[in-house]
């Protein structure tokens, strides 16, 4: 017989729970992450729990000091970053990783760790209400199945039996807290009962696949305008869109590759080769930095309005409607990327927004909290060219004597410096050539100037000295990025006497092959020009940044402009997996919602018809085989099934004792001791004449726990046998 391994004691127990609480603490720390907060009091955090968990016997060198001076601390820190930043939920989540930290430092009790479980909780519900991430889901169920471990460990120490392994010894150190982790949980795994772990994964499976299936069921609302959080939460500044451009010294840009905006179009063929996604008009250039004037604010914006849908300038088109769905993440921007003008934008809900019809740009009233969706229909994604006519007739009724003001509106204002001026001036004569140019002639002698004297960088350096920094770059050999090269042609343009104007957005993006969607990162923030065409009456889209493609003719479009762009790597396989969540589960309308719950239904019913229909089938064909003539072959078949049926069945009733026989027909022993107590019962099973002494008696009973009773209740099995050998006698 296999001897099964004793279970843990109070010792294991307590250094399992020390384990699993640990795990649940970083989780919980991790949520962090999710939120607009500092990543140092993570990591912070996370460094000293991860400490704690793998030695936990250097825990007890910590000074009684600090414990008696922890909660004053805590308190004052927490009471200093409130007044210091006065920003009441970044403070509480900071507050909440400072607890974690302390209770993942100390020796915990009872109390103790169904605090860090509600600590968790905490954290775990506010990111809950700021993020959608699927990566967040996973997460919530491995804190939930760490949670459920630890409330069962506690359960099993606290109706545990001796208490020796939460003595400390002189040096302060529990017993427990001298662990050899491998050891630990090789116990465990010698211990576990793999039938009831597979039992309950599986039942914890059933409640997630039964709680996701609920979730699709019940109808969802914006959590962002129903709750608190979002403008407790502030944020964090970020690469990648930003609605002012400043020049400086020495610029840096950081690359960042995390996902800023995901787009379904429902006809592919309507997608430029090089999409730009236009977010913001600046047209205000003022000490060193372009920025959104307020009178074009004034003037071009409506009133705030709070709908769930807008109409845009774009008039309806023949055909089948194109739509385009846009899935913005949370800290990107508050004005909404568009392609063009379109028909008609939608919002999931309403929202509060400002928009302004001949610049393109929607502008919310805040930044979103969560991940925004809208559905643009009708847009036009070739924006090369923007056609103005208001703009057109205040060009054309400008007066010639301008002020600041005038040049302001008209978008040709420049610097007040005049050797800054004088420099514009001489590079201008060496893009024209001595002869004014038109708009578009302009454009691409300007760009192809700008691409000979500068190549691209990341890391530009600006040269030192006095004026302004971006004239000072134009006239050096430096590299530079996007921003330097769209706001030297802004500058260009204006001095030639061409109004024009800087535009911020995305650029590109990679067409994601496996779900069939665009997807723009804040790496593919761009700055481009646009300069006014009188002629046209129109907006030319100009980009100089080295690697792109005059773009000021007709743009191609369709299967062409994605095969160049398509993305099969194993980051677009899990950005898939957020857009099949976004789709079905956070999409702006319930039209996705509704899709799923249809197909689960229509698999759900058609798994039970054909199960119906299969069940139909045997016992149609079972009576047609029972009203068939008998003779005896069939009655011999009959039997056979019938004993072969109830065979199967002992089988399955008396399973342990068959797996037992299978275990001994491998070679399995019986235990010797077992054996031999078992032998020397056989021979007193009938006392003598005189009954059994009480020796005898005593003996019988010895045997019998050594024969059926648990290995830590034996006797000495040597002194026993001796016994009932004398007994025999």
């Amino acid at each position: 017989m296999e001897k099964k391994s004793p279970p843990l004691n109070h010792e294991e127990l307590l250094q399992l729970k020390w384990l699993l609480g640990g795990v649940l603490t970083l989780l919980a720390a991790w949520t962090a992450f999710y939120l607009d907060v500092e990543g140092w009091p993570v990591a912070v955090t996370s460094l000293g729990v991860a400490v704690g968990l793998v030695r936990p016997a250097l825990l007890a060198r910590i000074p009684r000091l600090v414990h008696k001076l922890a909660f004053p601390a805590i308190v004052a820190i927490f009471a200093g970053d409130l007044w210091l930043t006065g920003e009441v939920l970044p403070a509480v989540v900071r507050l909440d990783l400072v607890l974690l930290l302390y209770r993942g430092i100390t020796y915990r009790k009872k109390r103790d760790d169904l605090q860090v479980i509600v600590l968790g909780l905490f954290l775990i519900v506010v990111a809950g209400v700021l993020t959608v991430s699927l990566a967040f889901a996973v997460q919530i169920l491995l804190f939930t199945g760490f949670a459920l471990g630890l409330l069962l460990t506690i359960t099993l120490v606290e109706t545990g039996g001796k208490k020796t392994a939460d003595e400390t010894g002189p040096d302060g150190v529990p017993a427990w807290a001298r662990v050899d982790w491998g050891r630990l949980l090789r116990r465990v795994r010698a211990v576990a009962d793999w039938r009831i772990v597979t039992l309950g994964a599986g039942l914890f499976a059933g409640v997630v696949v039964v709680s996701g299936l609920l979730f699709l069921a019940i109808p969802r609302f914006q959590l962002e305008n129903s709750l608190f959080l979002d403008r407790l939460m502030a944020k964090k500044a970020r690469t990648g869109f930003t609605d002012t451009v400043r020049f400086g010294e020495v610029t840096d840009i950081q690359q960042d590759t995390s996902v800023a905006l995901s787009v379904d179009v429902s006809d592919r063929a309507q997608i430029p080769a090089v999409p730009y996604w236009r977010m913001l008009v600046l047209d205000e250039y003022h000490e060193g930095m372009f920025r959104l004037s307020a009178g074009l604010r004034l003037k071009a914006f409506t009133a705030e309005r709070t709908e769930a849908a807008v109409r845009g300038p774009a008039r309806p088109k023949l055909g089948e409607p194109v739509y385009w769905t846009f899935y913005l993440e949370s800290g990107v921007s508050r004005y909404l990327p568009l392609l063009g003008a379109f028909e008609l934008l939608r919002f999931r809900e309403p929202q509060n927004f400002r928009y302004a019809p001949q610049l393109g740009i929607m502008a919310l009233r805040t930044e979103p909290a969560t991940m925004l969706a809208y559905r643009a229909e009708g847009m036009d994604g070739n924006g090369a060219t923007r056609p103005d006519p208001d703009f057109a007739a205040r060009w054309r009724n400008r007066p010639d004597d301008r002020g600041p003001r005038e040049a302001q509106a008209l978008m040709v204002r420049l610097m007040p410096g005049q050797a800054d001026n004088d420099a514009l001036a001489r590079m201008v004569g060496e893009i024209n050539g001595g002869a004014p140019q038109p708009a578009g002639e302009f454009a691409r002698r300007a760009v192809a100037w700008l691409r000979e004297r500068h190549g691209y960088s990341m890391s530009p350096r600006i040269p030192a000295g006095a004026g302004e920094a971006l004239v000072r770059w134009m006239d050096s050999r430096e590299g530079g990025h996007c921003e330097l090269f769209a706001g030297s042609l802004v500058l260009l343009a204006r001095r030639a006497g061409l109004p024009a104007r800087l535009v911020v957005g995305f650029k590109g993006g990679t067409w994601n092959a496996y779900s069939n969607n665009f997807t723009i990162r804040n790496s593919d923030a761009h700055a481009w020009c646009e300069i006014f065409d009188a002629t046209a009456g129109a907006w030319l889209r100009a980009d100089p940044t080295p690697g792109v493609l005059d773009n000021l003719g007709p743009e191609a479009k369709g299967e062409a402009a994605l095969a160049g762009r398509t993305d099969r790597s194993w980051s677009a396989r899990f950005d898939s997996l957020r857009i099949f969540w976004y789709r079905r589960i956070v999409s702006f309308d319930q039209r996705s919602q509704l899709e799923t719950l249809k197909a689960v239904k229509e698999v759900t019913t058609h798994t039970g018809q054909r199960l119906r229909a299969a069940l139909e089938r045997a016992v149609q064909a079972a009576k047609t085989w029972l009203a068939g003539p008998w003779d005896t072959r069939r009655i011999a078949l009959t039997l056979a099934a019938l004993a072969g049926a109830g065979g199967l069945i002992l089988v399955v009733v008396n399973f342990r004792y068959v797996i037992r026989a299978l275990g001994k027909g491998r070679g399995r022993k019986p235990d010797p001791v077992r054996a031999e107590a078992g032998r020397w019962l056989g021979k007193l099973r009938v006392p003598g004449a005189g009954g059994w002494s009480g020796e005898a008696n005593a003996v019988v009973a010895e045997l019998q726990r050594l024969r059926f009773g648990p290995v830590e209740t034996w006797p000495e099995p040597r002194a026993v046998f001796r016994r009932a050998g004398h007994v025999a006698q």
